[in-house]
């Protein structure tokens, strides 16, 4: 075996760290040797001794206690190369301090595929600490052995003492090495499989030496910056690849805000031709511009909004406002297949008619929706229109624990404003009472003042309920010394500016404070912000979450974010601290609803700090103890909803649809007042019933109805077989073979279903299977089902091909009946939907 000097300034070098996120300007020429020390001069760093060794190695086994993703960066695209030699690259490493970044197995994960064999060590009774690069030769064997693990700085300029020897000269100490290594890997390690690494990603908390690790895992100053993927967007791109490759043809990433999901859809986006990015707001729209051209530099860019109307670009830029209209949805503007990949921004507003419209009109190989909130303040679900596919999502929470948000110190203040006599409408405060219990409320203002100076930082935010609340507020942070402004559409006080002013001022420091009425809930970044102050009841955890997380982002100088929230007795005070413990996901939450806890009892993120006024612990303690009425609650939702749809009762999918996240959760754990298990039976005591559901509550039909709401699903399998009865507006006394078949292969054809098939492992697995497969699994599991469990509804009969199943002759006398149709399709349909939202909420413990 002979090694070659390598030129490290050379055309290998240069590819190597194409997909770094820097380029190495200045190199040297190295040559192989036995020892390296790190520190200045590539000659002494390991990171080129193993670049020659993975260059010509026909195996590669890696041991290490840690790996970090500035290191794997460094040797990802050789070990790729390997691998397209037809090499097997296994590595074996440790959870030591917690250093393990998740973004770096997934690295090696999407890079080399199922070249790579990668474990991790998982035995508690022994530490872990090796550092061990074993390669495989024609001749013989060399292994690396010294201090460094998987970093940059290990790999090169840190003072790391690493020696290498031959099988061949020293065979006995090789082959102590290599069977220890041999054993780690059998008995005292887990693979690392997608299951597993999610699980670690998840659980994974940035850990204190970190803060040490920056002085040295830094690029140093003779680099140049690309535009590469970092952090969340490493994991979210491997989770989206992995979603089209089983299928999927739409998708929805829920990360909080400061994780980049522009720069993730122009990452994601690069091998697919035409691209559409949809948002709603210009300034949305010109940011992406700026970054998909970092990352498309060589495809042609235009806007399709106002006068702007570019229909030939690779990459066009569309407000929904200009888009949405039907004229331009048609072939003279946009075939529907003209764009390969759709991204939606701010993918909670999606339950509009504009976006409907656009969603409805394209037909792209792939969707990618995007948001911070995935669920809109009015309840209506986002989910449903991706199909369910959340391919990965990451909360303030969770941002925070990896470090790609700063910390929040929260304080709860006692208002002692008196909210039961401002009045509600709709399940919310009345907005011009609301108001009114604020202005001349000198002794809140006071609180207000006295607490914006005890906390006060360079740049603030005020989240006010109206226009006249932020005008007041304004006007008296003015009088009382503080630089402040107004901020909200419509006309405008004495004290407004425009938003792009005002946050310009901010900036520079003219303005100290701005008031704002639901102007930065979305969608604009304020860097530097470090102090919100909550002026208004929190009555959605959505817009809490929202407004929380305008201040967490990162800037220099910025630890952490200081919140005020001014709390009195008003409705769902009680919940606020679950809004800020880091179990609480926002949406349709499938636990048991935890109120209000004590301090210390929830668990808050990472190196956040809540402190609640002692009066406020017995005013919220004082709530809590009241006993809610849960029926109350469900009924003024459904008033709710009616009241949406211009005074008619909605459909039970257009309940599950709109209905608020938390209530759905409590309509499923109290069965007693769950509309959706008898819902001719509610609307009968809503007295909503039309005439011919009228009829049909006082026939057998109501049984039937009845049956189908409440027939076990723990798999979705009887859905297709009971939709196949369906046809054109009426449905069918019986079904064959060849139409069940249909319906079946259809429905778990489409999307991802396939994965709820028992014993399919891949989607390469369910394409090979045939009709015996599908038609046995039909007969052994929902037809054998709904006969056993069908109460008489369906004949318990032998199977035909022209008769596969065939309805009760009960059930054949009220088929015709007006109606029927409609509640038999809104109940499956329903059912479908609401099977994949309790999978998606609760993936490990689907069950009835």
């Amino acid at each position: 075996m002979v090694f070659n000097d390598y030129k490290a300034g050379g055309e290998y070098m240069g590819k190597m760290l194409t997909t770094e996120t820097y380029l190495v300007k200045e190199a040297a020429e190295v040559t192989y040797s036995n020892v390296s020390t790190g520190a200045d001069g590539v000659g002494n760093q390991l990171l080129y001794q193993l670049k020659m060794c993975i260059r010509n190695a026909n195996k590669i086994d890696i041991v290490v206690s840690f790996l970090m993703t500035s290191g794997i960066k460094l040797i990802i695209d050789d070990l790729k190369k390997a691998t397209e030699r037809g090499v097997n690259i296994r590595i074996l490493t440790g959870r030591y301090l917690n250093i393990t970044q998740p973004e770096a197995l997934y690295i090696v994960k999407q890079k080399l595929g199922d070249y790579v064999e990668l474990r991790m060590y998982d035995d508690n009774t022994r530490s872990f600490h090796p550092k061990a690069y074993m390669f495989e030769f024609d001749d013989c064997c060399i292994i690396f052995v010294g201090s460094s693990n998987i970093s940059r700085s290990a790999l090169t300029n840190g003072i790391e003492w690493n020696y290498n020897f031959r099988s061949d000269v020293e065979p006995e100490n090789f082959k102590k090495f290599k069977d220890t290594f041999q054993e780690l890997w059998n008995e005292h390690s887990y693979e690392l499989d997608d299951e597993r690494l999610l699980q670690y990603s998840k659980s994974w908390h940035k850990p204190a030496i970190y803060q040490d690790f920056k002085r040295f895992e830094h690029e140093g100053n003779t680099i140049i910056p690309l535009y590469e993927p970092r952090g969340a967007q490493i994991e979210a791109l491997y989770a989206l690849q992995k979603l089209r490759q089983d299928g999927g043809c739409k998708g929805l990433v829920q990360a909080a805000t400061g994780i980049g999901k522009t720069y993730l859809a122009a990452f994601d986006s690069r091998e697919f031709k035409r691209v559409l990015f949809i948002a709603h707001r210009e300034e949305i729209l010109h940011q992406a511009v700026e970054s998909f051209g970092h990352v498309h530099s060589e495809k042609t860019r235009g806007y399709f909004m106002g006068s702007l109307k570019d229909t030939s670009s690779d990459l066009i830029f569309a407000s929904v406002a200009t888009l949405g209209q039907e004229k331009y949805l048609a072939p003279e503007y946009f075939e529907r297949d003209a764009f390969d990949y759709i991204v939606i921004d701010e993918f909670h507003h999606a339950v509009t008619d504009y976006y409907q419209r656009i969603m409805s009109y394209f037909q792209p190989k792939f969707l990618l929706g995007l948001t911070a909130t995935p669920e809109r303040m009015d309840g209506r679900d986002i989910f449903a229109l991706c199909d369910y596919n959340v391919p990965y999502e990451i909360g303030l929470a969770e941002a925070i624990n990896k470090g790609f948000l700063v910390p929040f110190h929260y304080y709860g203040i006692y208002d002692d404003t008196d909210y039961n006599d401002v009045e509600r409408n709709a399940g919310h405060y009345q907005i011009q009472s609301l108001t009114r219990a604020y202005l001349d409320n000198g002794s809140r203002n006071t609180l207000i003042m006295e607490n914006y100076r005890k906390f006060a930082r360079r740049q603030a935010l005020g989240f006010c309920c109206s226009r006249e609340h932020a005008e007041a507020m304004a006007q008296y942070f003015c009088e009382n010394g503080v630089n402040a402004a107004a901020v909200y559409s419509g006309e405008k006080g004495a004290y407004a500016k425009e938003r792009d002013t005002a946050l310009e001022e901010l900036k520079r420091g003219q303005l100290e404070i701005i008031f704002s009425v639901d102007m930065f809930n979305e969608g604009v970044d304020i860097k530097g912000l470090d102090l919100v102050m909550f002026l208004r009841p929190t009555e959605s955890p959505v817009v809490f979450l929202q407004q929380l997380g305008r201040g967490l982002r990162q800037y220099h100088g910025k630890d952490y974010l200081v919140v005020l929230d001014f709390i009195g007795n008003y409705i769902n005070a009680d919940r606020v601290q679950t809004y800020l413990t880091s179990d609480y996901q926002y949406g349709r939450d499938t636990k048991k609803d935890s109120g209000y806890h004590v301090s210390g009892e929830t668990p808050y993120p990472d190196n956040c700090f809540v402190d609640f006024d002692v009066r406020l612990i017995d005013l919220l303690e004082k709530l809590k103890s009241k006993k809610q009425n849960y029926a109350a609650i469900v009924d003024e939702e459904f008033q709710r909803i009616c009241t949406e749809l211009g005074g008619r009762h909605p459909t039970r999918l257009e309940l599950f649809n709109q209905m608020s996240g938390e209530i759905y959760s409590i309509c499923m754990s109290k069965p007693k007042i769950n509309p959706f298990k008898d819902y001719l039976g509610f609307l009968n005591r809503h007295d909503c019933l039309t005439s011919e559901e009228n009829d049909i509550i006082k026939c057998y039909g109501r049984e039937f109805i009845n049956w189908l709401e409440n027939t076990n699903m723990t798999k979705v399998y009887k859905m297709p077989v009971l939709e196949s009865f369906l046809d054109n507006g009426r449905i069918k006394e019986s079904v064959s073979k060849e139409e069940v078949l249909l319906r079946w292969k259809s429905f778990f054809g489409y999307n991802r279903n396939w994965r709820d098939l028992s014993d399919v492992a891949s989607y390469t697995d369910y394409l090979n299977l045939d009709d015996r497969w599908h038609t046995r699994k039909i007969i052994e599991m929902p037809i054998k089902f709904l006969k056993n469990s069908g109460a008489g509804y369906v004949k318990d009969q032998p199977v035909t091909d022209e008769n596969f199943l065939e309805f009760d002759d009960r059930v054949k006398e009220i088929l015709s009946m007006s109606g029927i149709y409609e509640h038999v399709k809104d109940i499956l349909a329903y059912r479908v939907q609401d099977y994949y939202w309790r999978r998606y909420k609760n993936k490990d413990n689907l069950s009835e």
